[in-house]
């Protein structure tokens, strides 16, 4: 293709500067290059396009068209390329996103509004899911995520803190005691949530790392079914203080051993490249850095 371009705008300059000569210094090519093309050109095309002499060249009917689709052809690819010149300091198109659900319907939303507002030209495709989505199978843009980047390929920028945290209902905890180590947990109902969940809880404690097998009596798909059943006093819950930081400060849920440090990454955005990266995607991530460590409201532990 990029062979066949560079034939039509060969061809093109031999009829606008009225020799093959001209074309030649016009291109910064050897005539004799410009030749052969041209004549690869007529024997690919079964066409001949100039009537040559040792003294002018004239265009044949056929040369007449094709010349004049070469004109047509070469102005689409400049128009292309002036337009993608434009969108490349242009905030618009369509930005495509996957958070968490509960993460995204608590957060991301209403920042995804006040984005929005900034740059009326964009369109937002959200996608929330507690799964773990390839972004280059689904045509993502960006992802935000918490936890370990598992493809390597893929670029992760920190967007703010996080932890994770241990909550109940005060109801519940009434009812069935507050644990007073992480064996205690071992006696309690826990709500098990996301991706093939799994009951072994891992926590740091004094520089220790503990292993603890729990009761999984809810198992669930969604995070955020796990927070109601949490609310509900269903039992206890593992979930990032994004999540439940403002159920703890209003006393909806109760942070349960807080001494206990659950290993958790930062908040991440991630994409597929930083090369070429879009405008909108790039402006974003920056946006949403910003808003984010702005409207952190909780104790750093």
């Amino acid at each position: 293709m990029i062979d066949q371009t560079l034939d039509l705008t060969l061809f093109d300059r031999v009829v606008a500067t009225g020799s093959m000569s001209a074309a030649a210094r016009e291109l910064g090519l050897s005539l004799a290059v410009v030749s052969k093309r041209l004549g690869l050109l007529e024997q690919r095309l079964g066409v001949r396009l100039l009537n040559r002499t040792t003294r002018k060249q004239a265009l044949t009917e056929e040369g007449q068209v094709f010349h004049a689709c070469c004109q047509r052809i070469l102005a689409e690819i400049r128009e292309t390329e002036r337009l993608m010149t434009r969108q490349a300091g242009t905030v618009g198109g369509v930005l495509r996103i996957s958070a968490p659900r509960a993460f995204g319907r608590r957060h991301l939303a209403a920042l995804l509004v006040a984005f929005r507002e900034r740059h009326p030209d964009l369109k937002v495709h959200l996608e929330l899911s507690d799964l773990w989505v390839d972004l280059v199978a689904h045509g993502i843009d960006v992802a935000i995520r918490v936890g370990t980047l598992r493809d390597s390929t893929l670029v992760a920028q920190e967007l703010a803190p996080n932890y994770r945290v241990l909550v109940a209902s005060a109801d519940y905890l009434a009812r069935r005691g507050t644990p007073q180590d992480a064996g205690d947990l071992q006696q309690h109902d826990c709500i098990l949530f996301g991706h093939a969940p799994h009951g072994d809880w891992r926590f740091v404690w004094q520089s220790e790392t503990l292993r603890i097998q729990v009761r999984d009596t809810y198992v669930v798909d969604d995070g955020d079914t796990a927070h109601e059943l949490a609310l509900h006093g269903a039992g206890i819950t593992q979930k990032s203080i994004w999540d439940v930081g403002d159920d703890i400060q209003a006393g909806r849920l109760v942070r349960v051993l807080p001494s206990l440090q659950i290993p958790a990454s930062p908040l991440h955005a991630v994409y597929p490249h930083s090369r070429h990266l879009a405008p909108r995607t790039r402006a974003f991530v920056d946006f949403l850095r910003d808003q984010l460590r702005a409207t952190w409201r909780w104790p750093q532990r």
